[in-house]
């Protein structure tokens, strides 16, 4: 049986060096293939029409130097294995190219063909070894995950009867039930709805784990979600003669974000700071500016409880952990909310951490991004160094039948959502983010880079492109709009990041007047315009 034929993908700037590789390649005992190219970008090119068995690299091109070259040859095709050749005996670059992921790196003028031939062999047994552990690890938590999701939904169908069961008899509608029978059916509703959030928790944790958790970021106010999350855990503090406070910076902006993601974040830290705050004392949510990062709102939410352990601290936003030193009566999860936490505000491009000493209380702050116009239009409405010539706004607005609107009403402006995504160009248009929390009605504005005559091209896609979703008549009507936008008069001097927020400022005095005039002539909001 012949032997497999080894295709090498040479990038060396060097026609000595280079003929030297080759050579040692040919003496070698296995056959090879060998493509050479003496710039990065023309491997980069190869790589894109054929994947080699290995890549071997000079760190020093014309267009590439040093550590950059094989960062940039991994993160293109992560799966095809790199050796490196240097002319330098450098051990802390290789001890640097082996930990990013390198598979060897070999000094040019201490190689043999014999040398050659076996780091090759490795490397790309090395390679596949990886490669089969990564994919066995990925089906591992796959089945994890399957395994999981098929238990917890399960469960569901049990502990809602008895969630359901136990609700009838405390409303008394099976019969009457003594004192003592109302306080242990209550104990019951407890722990059903305890055991619901540890499923809820355990099916989010998965998500999460396996990549497949999504947030769907929109235009909304810090303040409405924060004095939401106080009035649901207002009577938790109560019970326990906890203060719960709100100190909000007047200078908040809108936020780009998740609402019912970032909900789910401030309730958990708001409940986990009164579960381990003793009784009379205090929880404060705070929300500021910091002028050293400006496109982040930082927010904050302290205790005065017992604190947490240095060692404790490392550990707490890891998935299952829950701190042996925490009172019994406080384990009531899974150890998961702190890991769900984390995982929302990574996934809005923030940060959350913890600082606290034993016995000082607690503080968990955690980033979101800034709402900003200017930032997302920037590089769809410029072009070649100047704003495009005009501009239409386009509204896409859906009017449910019912109010409020019956089934699952969120689940349809999603679909809708993403149809108007597809419907537009994406390197000239903009689906701009929704507004607020979802309501009974639901509004979508694109940036369209066009004038108003050829807008009606996009408008009649869109619209033929929503009709198509099934049932969507039934559910809706939809309203289709374009206006255009004032381009900004600009001089000389100024430049296109101003242009650029200028333009952002109009549209967003568009909008508000849009939706100004939406709620004056809704008969449901109780006002008519005139």
């Amino acid at each position: 049986m012949n032997p497999q034929t080894t295709n090498v993908l040479l990038i060396e700037d060097n026609p000595g060096d280079a003929d030297l590789v080759r050579l040692r390649l040919v003496e070698g005992k296995s056959p090879v293939k060998v493509n050479c190219v003496n710039r990065l970008a023309d491997g980069l090119a190869s790589l894109e029409t054929e994947t080699p068995s290995v890549v071997l690299l000079d760190l020093n091109l014309p267009d590439s130097r040093g550590a950059e070259t094989f960062r940039r040859v991994m993160e293109h095709s992560p799966h095809v294995p790199v050796v490196v050749l240097s002319g330098q005996d450098d051990e802390a670059l290789a001890m640097k190219a082996v930990h990013q992921g390198v598979q060897d790196y070999l000094v040019k003028g201490n190689i043999s063909s014999k040398h050659l031939e076996r780091a090759i062999r490795y490397a790309v047994e090395r390679q596949a070894l990886l490669r089969a552990l990564e994919i066995s690890q990925k089906q591992k938590i796959e089945f994890k995950n399957q395994f999981l999701s098929h238990i917890s939904h399960e469960l569901r169908t049990p502990l809602t009867c008895i969630h359901q069961y136990v609700t009838l008899l405390l409303d008394g509608i099976a019969g009457a039930i003594s004192p003592d029978q109302s306080d242990h059916l209550k104990t019951v509703l407890k722990s059903v709805n305890q055991l619901h959030a540890m499923i809820r928790d355990l099916l989010e944790a998965a998500r999460a784990e396996s990549g497949k958790m999504r947030i769907e970021p929109r235009c909304v106010s810090l303040r409405e979600l924060v004095q939401q999350a106080v009035a649901m855990l207002r009577p938790s503090a109560d019970e326990k003669n906890i203060g719960l406070e709100i100190g909000l910076d007047q200078r908040l902006p809108l936020l780009l974000a998740d609402p019912d993601r970032i909900l789910e974040v401030l309730i958990n830290l708001v409940d986990n700071a009164i579960k381990f705050t003793p009784s009379d004392g205090a929880v404060m949510i705070q929300a500021n500016m910091v002028d050293a990062d400006p496109g982040s709102v930082y927010v904050a939410v302290s205790d005065t409880g017992r604190g947490i352990s240095p060692e404790a601290k490392n550990l707490i936003f890891e998935r299952l952990y829950q701190d042996p030193d925490a009172p019994d009566n406080n384990r009531s999860g899974l150890g998961l909310g702190l890991f769900i936490c984390r995982e929302i505000v990574r996934l809005h491009e923030g940060r959350i951490w913890v600082s606290s000493e034993p016995g000082q209380g607690s503080t968990f702050t955690f980033t979101l991004p800034v709402y900003s116009l200017a930032k997302l239009l920037a590089p769809v409405v410029a072009y070649q160094g100047s704003l495009r010539p005009a501009f239409v706004l386009v509204r896409v607005e859906l009017l449910p039948h019912v109010n409020p609107p019956g089934g699952s009403w969120k689940e349809t402006c999603q679909q809708c959502l993403d149809v108007v995504r597809r419907c537009v160009y994406l390197d000239k248009d903009l689906v701009l983010p929704p507004m607020g929390t979802s309501g009974t009605s639901e509004t979508f504005f694109i940036v369209a880079s066009t004038d108003l005559q050829c807008s009606g091209i996009m408008t009649t896609r869109i619209r033929e492109q929503l009709e198509r979703i099934d049932q969507l008549k039934e559910k809706c009507s939809v309203a289709i709009s374009a206006l255009p936008i004032e381009v900004p008069a600009s001089s000389a001097d100024e430049s296109l990041e101003k242009q650029v927020q200028m333009l952002a400022d109009g549209v967003t005095q568009m909008i508000l007047r849009s939706m100004e005039r939406k709620h004056l002539s809704d008969p449901r909001s109780g006002r008519q315009s005139h």
